[in-house]
């Protein structure tokens, strides 16, 4: 799997590069900048053609300067504007400017909009080589305007390693930042090039590895990586419906009919063998018109139509009996309930995934969760880890990585943080990016197909571990098919839910074409 870094850790690792591997940091940049070259080349062609490359005077601009000399000598026509001064570069930046105004190449300073404007018009592209990955206010000035006469008026853009005004910690724009048509990372892509919204800053986006060798960018202590998809398990010619799962769902209440179904049917869509529902007596009729391969079995319920606690002798007779329980979907916030939920969740010795107001319940004490021994997975939206973590909406969504890893230490759970890009992390720091989905899937009742994906591949015989991300990812790639067939407005869970069986299909028919389409080219 590709690894993500953060800021930092690829500054230790371009460090570890000149130190380590004795690789002079006059190559990694000369690197680079061939890296961005190349894709300029084989994409707008080079020869005859007119670029203008805003470089900043960091090492972000050093890139800049050996992109501008690649294409000088290949016959484009180039301008470079730089922004910053030419005292405040490093050694191997200063270098590189030198050389290229040695080579002919007009570098003027970058004063204004207006004096850039023609030329950028004219231009057949742009090169973004103006703040790099450091940034970490917002931007202004002269950099805000450089990048919003890029934006304004540009034809085509290439960003180096980053989208200026794209923080590459968390992917926020800082105020204002590069609209790139194709971005090359160098060493990894960092966090920012993949978290919305810096990501869809960046159009397409390549890394180079700039000549590190794999034991450097593969290294254990990055724990950070793409949810690249991996081979389900063989399908046993053989099985029964107990040989693919027999999974026990605590769902729904009066008024969440969709939630109960969405959850237990999408276990089976995906390829689970055995869906039990528990759900209140008044709901059993609607959900069964649904779902009728679902084994429903009705449980008493509150005044609310909720489920009631005197069921949870019951309850826990099927729980004995399966081989994970999904809590949660569409229980209602009823207090009764909310008991009865924590009870179960603290009683069940089995793997035990919790979504929707199965969150809010155990979020009202978290040491159900933190005294359990056996696996708990949880799959909350942004504003259920608000609840868990004590955090604001805004607080999570800032820092989504950090957040994560915290929660998955303090409740020693398996955590899935829902949204584009869903991340999945693991006790002990390891987290996931997830690749596949779409905006359409922001609709009611989708995380409830994710819970019975989960629990799917849970039931053909994957490690809880492997079972979370593949759901994670079939679940995604279930919503992009439904896109690409009926578009992303309207989606409804649903269509989710109805393409499950083409994507796991995809998945063992055309793994490669998957594995390949929901990866970062490497150039």
């Amino acid at each position: 799997m590709l690894k993500i870094t953060t800021v930092s850790q690829m500054r230790e690792l371009d460090k570890g590069a000149v130190e380590r591997y004795g690789i002079p940091e006059a190559i990694l940049m000369e690197n680079a900048g061939n890296s961005v070259y190349f894709l300029i080349s084989a994409v707008s062609g080079v020869k005859g053609k007119k670029f203008v490359v805003f470089c900043g005077s960091g090492n972000n601009g050093g890139d800049g300067f050996v992109v501008a000399r690649k294409l000088h000598s290949s016959g484009a026509i180039v301008k470079v504007y730089l922004i910053g001064s030419a005292r405040k570069m490093k050694e191997v930046t200063l270098r590189n400017y030198e050389a290229l105004k040695k080579a002919g190449v007009h570098v003027s300073d970058f004063k204004s909009s207006e004096e850039v404007l023609g030329d950028v018009e004219s231009a057949d592209a742009v090169v973004d080589a103006i703040l790099g990955t450091g940034i970490s206010r917002e931007v202004a000035g002269l950099y805000k305007d450089a990048i919003e006469v890029i934006n304004g008026h540009a034809r085509l853009v290439y960003s180096v390693d980053i989208p200026s005004g794209v923080n590459g910690d968390t992917g926020e724009v800082m105020g204002v930042a590069v609209k790139s048509d194709y971005t090359v990372t160098f060493g990894l892509p960092k966090v920012g090039n993949l978290l919305y919204p810096g990501y869809m800053y960046c159009g397409r986006l390549y890394v180079s590895h700039i000549s590190f060798p794999p034991q450097h960018y593969n290294r254990d202590d990055i724990l950070l990586e793409l949810n690249s998809p991996i081979m389900l398990p063989e399908r046993l010619p053989y099985g029964y419906k107990g040989t693919f799962g027999d999974v026990f769902f605590v769902a729904g209440a009066r008024g969440y009919y969709g939630a109960p179904y969405f959850s237990a049917y999408s276990f089976m869509k995906a390829g689970g063998g055995y869906a039990r529902l528990s759900t209140p007596l008044s709901c059993a009729p609607f959900v069964g018109n649904r779902g009728s391969e679902i084994v429903i079995v009705p449980m008493d319920e509150t005044e609310d139509g909720s489920l009631a606690k005197s069921s949870f002798s019951r309850l826990m007779e099927i729980a004995d009996r399966v081989d994970m329980v999904v809590v949660g979907p569409g229980v209602s916030l009823n207090q009764e309930t909310k008991e009865l939920i924590r009870e179960i969740v603290r009683a069940v010795d089995k793997p035990v995934v919790i979504d929707g107001d199965g969150l809010t319940a155990v979020s009202e004490d978290l040491n159900v969760l933190k005294e359990r021994t056996s696996p708990t997975v949880l799959t909350p939206h942004a504003g259920e880890m608000s609840r868990l973590s004590g955090m604001t909406i805004k607080d999570v969504l800032s820092d989504r990585l950090g957040v994560l890893r915290r929660m998955t230490e303090e409740l020693g759970a398996v955590i899935v943080l829902k949204g584009a890009h869903t991340l999945i992390g693991y006790p002990g720091g390891k987290v996931l990016l997830n690749m596949t989905g779409n905006s359409g899937m922001a609709t009611a009742g989708s995380g409830d197909v994710l819970t019975g994906a989960i629990a799917a591949m849970f039931g053909l015989g994957m490690s809880l571990e492997d079972a979370v991300r593949m759901g994670v990812f079939i679940h995604g790639l279930s919503g992009d098919l439904a896109a690409r067939d009926r578009g992303v407005d309207g989606i409804t869970a649903q269509d989710i839910l109805d393409y499950l069986p083409i994507a796991v299909n995809m998945l063992r028919k055309e793994f490669k074409t998957l594995f390949s389409e929901y990866s970062i080219p490497v150039i």
